[in-house]
């Protein structure tokens, strides 16, 4: 069953700032902790990152996962193609621009392939949406 986990927060920073860190995917692991490695394998038409190879670190388990991503002007969504640990990922992070300020919503779904304590599960929920709010967060202000 899969398990989902969202947050919503705001940036002082304009959304386009917001959306150059988003992606730029292969400096995940240098903003997100669980993020140990990150390689675009193929860029859409606009040279955007497309497909993505990545390799996650959480709560005593390692990933390699394959996702696909999809880009709007205002999102960035991304979805499971293969994982060791995973059966499915969706996520999606949402921009709405207020000028100078930018709001932020994440969602992100996950659903293992092997059944794990609920507690574990709830703890790398909270490290998925506290690296997606404070990383993010960290990252545009140090760029900025």
């Amino acid at each position: 069953m899969a398990v989902s986990a969202s947050t919503e927060f705001d940036l002082n920073a304009p959304a386009s700032l917001v959306m150059e860190v988003l992606l730029d995917v292969e400096s995940l692991p240098e903003w997100s902790g669980p993020h140990k490695s990150a390689k675009i394998l193929t860029e859409d038409d606009q040279g955007r990152p497309a497909r993505v190879e990545l390799a996650v670190s959480a709560v005593g388990m390692t990933d390699n996962q394959t996702l696909d991503y999809t880009w709007t002007d205002n999102s960035c969504a991304w979805n499971l193609v293969e994982s060791d640990q995973l059966s499915e990922q969706s996520g999606i992070y949402t921009l709405t621009d207020n000028g100078d300020s930018t709001h932020v919503k994440f969602e992100l779904s996950v659903d293992l392939k092997i059944k794990l304590p609920g507690l574990i599960v709830k703890r790398a929920q909270k490290i998925a949406v506290d690296t997606a709010k404070k990383g993010l967060t960290d990252e545009v202000k140090r760029r900025s």
